[in-house]
């Protein structure tokens, strides 16, 4: 079941006590829904509220998409605004931690902590793969290219499959502008800027955004907390939901309840 808020369709899982600890809200990768996020992530029930937007453009979202990270910071920022959510812990996977860095420099009294998941501070896209996914005759080529690389060797076939079956029901033109948008990414300056609580989380197969790129990310934002994953490429959070579940738990009880900005 999903709400919809300043056009963004969502879910919204709160647990019997959600004012324990801040919200957590998840935010997808390029081509992707909330539901790349797993139940045992959108639904964790351990006293915390967990909100999952689908990108305007993405899922069940109606609204077209947008052409830059920061354009889609600013509509989940009006999203955010519309909840009238207090600090939010802000978990973005891939192109979503683009955004959740973006947030963390443009809009840092929003957060009380940031969790970024096999992404980086630049996300620098292959060309090959740009061209493919404008060319409407090469779009299904582009598709099963970034599936081969976003998981592990070992991954489950079905995993895979409906993978890729989601990212077909995709509009062409909203993946190419979202790798449009990673690949004009660049914050790899501006880190130690960031003063939030930090987790990176990265799957130690991920062949999209390589460990070397959250080594980075918690080597230069202050205080960040690193954790590779075993068995997990790129689409860790679907390939270990239970360990990144785990991980995400432990993260967030150690911020406690962030109070409302004024």
């Amino acid at each position: 079941m999903s709400a919809l808020a300043a056009g963004l369709a969502y879910s919204d899982q709160q647990d019997l006590s959600p004012d324990a600890f801040p919200p957590l809200v998840l935010v997808h990768g390029a081509g992707g829904t909330r539901l790349h996020w797993p139940p045992q992530i959108r639904r964790m029930r351990a006293g915390f509220r967990v909100l999952a937007p689908d990108l305007p453009g993405h899922g069940e979202s109606p609204s077209a998409g947008e052409a830059s990270i920061a354009g889609y910071a600013h509509r989940l920022w009006e999203w955010a605004a519309a909840l009238d959510l207090p600090p939010f812990v802000l978990a973005g996977h891939s192109m979503g931690g683009a955004i959740a860095l973006h947030t963390a420099l443009k809009r840092p009294g929003w957060l009380a902590g940031l969790i970024l998941v096999g992404t980086g501070a630049r996300l620098r896209v292959h060309p090959t793969l740009l061209e493919a996914s404008r060319d409407p005759d090469q779009y299904e080529k582009a598709i099963q290219q970034i599936v081969d690389w976003s998981f592990a060797e070992d991954a489950p076939m079905e995993l895979v499959r409906l993978a890729r079956e989601r990212m077909a029901e995709i509009d062409p033109g909203i993946l190419h502008h979202d790798l449009l948008a990673c690949d004009r990414f660049d914050i790899i300056g501006r880190l130690r800027e960031i003063e939030l609580p930090t987790l990176v989380l990265c799957g130690e197969e991920d062949r999209l955004t390589p460990a070397k790129y959250s080594f980075f990310l918690a080597e230069h934002i202050p205080g960040a907390e690193l954790r590779l994953i075993s068995g997990a490429g790129h689409m860790v959070a679907l390939e270990q939901p239970e360990v990144v579940a785990e991980t995400i738990q432990r993260f967030m009880a150690q911020l406690g309840w962030a109070s409302p900005a004024p």
